[in-house]
């Protein structure tokens, strides 16, 4: 017999499955294949400028619930240098050609765009393509006749 549930009522449930719970079986889904919880969340910098060495690959060292697990580059000299410094193995560096190949990796679940703004859509749709989720921002810093 079914039981009837309010949105409400699914929503709460629902947002306890997500923590860890398996409260969906309870509304008579028990084939739902949740994936597996990782202790972080994997993230890939697509370009690796000024932004990404001295902003973004420090921030996500402290971060709680992200990790840098991947980058994508267009220098080959810095693959190294990077790979040293946060650990990051061969199969998870990529160029700009072989970004969609990301695809195919579980170690990355986001693909951070952090390229000139140009290149935002481009680098979004690959990687939204591959199936990761897309970080993509945009600096909003104005520009007048004095800067």
């Amino acid at each position: 017999m079914t039981k009837n549930v309010s949105r409400k009522e699914f929503l709460r449930k629902a947002g306890i499955t997500l923590t860890g719970l398996p409260a969906l079986a309870s509304f008579g889904f028990p084939n739902i294949i949740l994936p597996k919880k990782k202790d972080k969340i994997g993230v890939a910098l697509v370009g690796l400028g000024r932004y990404s060495n001295g902003r973004l690959a420090p921030g996500l060292q402290l971060t709680e619930h992200c990790e840098l697990k991947g980058i994508v580059t267009g220098t080959p000299s810095k693959i190294p240098v990077w790979q040293e410094r946060y650990n990051i193995p061969d199969n998870n560096v990529y160029n700009y050609e072989t970004m969609h190949e990301i695809a195919n990796n579980d170690d990355i679940d986001v693909v951070y765009i952090v390229l000139p703004t140009g290149l935002h859509a481009k680098y979004s749709i690959i990687g939204a393509e591959a199936g990761k989720n897309v970080w993509c921002e945009k600096n909003s810093r104005r520009l007048s006749g004095n800067n």
